[in-house]
């Protein structure tokens, strides 16, 4: 964990920047001005557990970044081709749409409509 003081418009903002397993970067900054005190980190909330899957695939489709589960184009069973869309997830007010890597077909998909997802998270998984 590495501490930062940061200068805006004159308030000075400690910020604390934390290095998660996953090698994603969180930060966070004090909501109001400080002077030279230590900012406390929330600790970041546990991913969703994934739901039950039939019969997993053996590949993976992955986000690729934070966000909200959109829209489920796909359905357990159905043929899909290398970059066509599974999984729309929504992050910062746009849909991105996360693509089958090859050929397969849906073998599970592990989360709902309205889920938060981390980046890395396994959406689905083909055969």
């Amino acid at each position: 964990m590495k501490s930062y003081t940061i200068t805006v418009n004159g308030n000075v903002y400690d910020v604390t920047v934390e290095e998660n397993v996953g090698g994603v970067v969180a930060a966070a900054p004090v909501a109001a001005p400080v002077k030279k005190a230590a900012a406390p980190v929330a600790p970041k909330a546990a991913p969703a557990a994934p739901k039950a899957a039939g019969a997993a695939g053996g590949i993976k489709v992955t986000a690729g970044a934070a966000g909200k589960v959109f829209q489920i184009p796909t359905t357990v069973g159905q043929a899909v081709k290398a970059g066509d869309a599974v999984v729309i997830i929504e992050a910062m007010k746009m849909e991105i749409p996360v693509v089958a890597p090859q050929d397969g077909t849906v073998a599970s998909i592990d989360v709902a409509v309205g889920d938060a997802v981390e980046a890395g998270a396994v959406l689905a998984t083909l055969n």
